[in-house]
């Protein structure tokens, strides 16, 4: 019984508890992967995903109504115990110093969650959009006698760069036939090197925003939706935060005069440099030409 009923599951508002075994289902199913693979001396991938944070938010027993921070809160609680069991099992088991781990997320907290939802911090607005709130994500990797603990990189990095990373770290070269959007991240993992590259934001398939190194152009802007029922509201990605000509109600076509940000200075991407302005200008004479 995963204790999750109704349409809109544990988070809805017909009485449900918020109450669920799922996450620890999960975790057992992970780690009697990992012990079946270690005992059989076979090389393994495992891919974990906990969705307890993402709405309807849920926990089992044992950590639910536990944290201050709600549900939600109950919610982290548990998938930090999970990860902990996780790391354990490959201490345990001895293959630690063969493992590679790396822990991040998909998108940014959801900020039209509210309270049951995440918070982005400094950064604007929240999944769904292309500004840091929605895109930067935690990145932590792990591998004991390999990465050196307690570091921190300004490498920029995206999900598809764990693909060809996991291809390096097997040995196995990435296809040639096709372009590989992913760089392999070791040489900044083990070495500490910095890899210049650009990425690219994207909203379905149109190209958002670019970044290169300090600075990123947004060639749209769109931080809203209409409403379905009611298509005169707007439901909002950036809860509680209003930057002039930034935050916007229709999605805005800025690909004459892309809006720039120093990232670097302004991680919250409220003041735009003056189009005018020196730094504007070198800034896309290095991003025009991608």
């Amino acid at each position: 019984d995963t204790g999750l009923t109704g349409d809109e599951g544990a988070q809805g508002e017909s009485g449900e508890t918020g109450e669920s075994n799922i996450s620890q289902i999960f975790l057992e199913e992970g780690l009697s992967f990992i012990e079946s693979q270690v005992k059989a001396e076979t090389p393994f991938f495992l891919y974990w995903t906990p969705d307890a944070t993402h709405g309807p938010t849920y926990a089992s027993p044992m950590f639910h109504n536990k944290s201050i921070r709600g549900r939600y809160g109950d919610a982290v609680m548990e998938m930090d115990y999970c990860v902990g069991r996780i790391l354990d099992t490959l201490r345990q088991l001895q293959v630690d110093q063969d493992t590679f781990v790396f822990f991040t997320s998909d998108n940014g907290a959801a900020t039209y969650s509210k309270i049951q939802g995440g918070d982005n911090g400094p950064f604007l607005c929240g999944k769904e959009t292309t500004y840091e709130g929605g895109m930067r994500e935690p990145g932590i990797a792990w591998w004991p006698g390999t990465i050196k603990p307690g570091q921190i990189t300004h490498q920029l990095g995206t999900i598809m760069d764990l693909f060809t990373t996991s291809l390096s770290i097997a040995g196995i070269k990435p296809p040639s036939d096709r372009i590989i959007d992913g760089i392999d991240l070791t040489p900044t993992l083990i070495a500490g090197n910095i890899q210049e590259r650009p990425v690219w934001y994207y909203r379905g398939d149109e190209m958002m925003a670019v970044r290169v190194g300090a600075y990123k152009a947004h060639y749209w802007l769109w931080t809203e939706f209409k409403g379905k029922k009611q298509p005169e509201t707007y439901f909002s990605f950036c809860q509680g935060q209003l930057v002039p000509n930034v935050t916007v109600h229709d999605q805005v076509n800025h690909t004459a005069d892309p809006v720039v940000f120093n990232i670097n200075r302004d991680p919250g991407e409220k003041y735009p440099l003056g189009q005018h302005s020196a730094e504007y200008k070198a800034a896309m004479k290095v991003i025009s030409p991608i």
